[in-house]
């Protein structure tokens, strides 16, 4: 399965963190699945580690180039992908929460999350 991790989870799975579920865990470690992140979380995750946020400690350089070296690879965003954002329903007003619910929905891909809400979107979510 192609799987594409949320922004938090891409987070939690290089720092090892104990926030990442054991379900999380399983999928991200099963060599059947095949790993994506999205450009979208890199972009975020450099704007809130530019301001100093203390959850986005990880410079996104450095993330990027430890995500690409684990074998995970890249989405970029795409105008389909962009376009299919006005589809959604106004569950979410997070913009690179909605970007990624939109390529995962673009893509065929299982979302891979831990946010309530953005799991609420259903489909092809998993919230783990």
């Amino acid at each position: 399965m192609n799987l594409l991790l949320d922004t938090h989870l891409l987070l939690w799975t290089v720092a090892q963190s104990l926030k990442l579920s054991q379900r999380a865990r399983l999928s991200i470690a099963d060599t059947a699945n095949t790993l994506f992140f999205s450009s979208a979380s890199i972009w975020e995750i450099a704007i809130k580690f530019a301001k100093g946020r203390p959850d986005f400690t990880v410079d996104p350089e450095i993330l990027r180039q430890a995500l690409l070296d684990d074998g995970y690879l890249e989405l970029p965003i795409r105008s389909e992908h962009a376009i299919a954002v006005r589809r959604l329903p106004l569950l979410h007003n997070d913009p690179f929460d909605r970007i990624l619910i939109a390529q995962s929905a673009v893509e065929g891909f299982i979302l891979l999350t831990s946010d309530q809400t953005v799991a609420s979107y259903g489909g092809l979510i998993e919230r783990v």
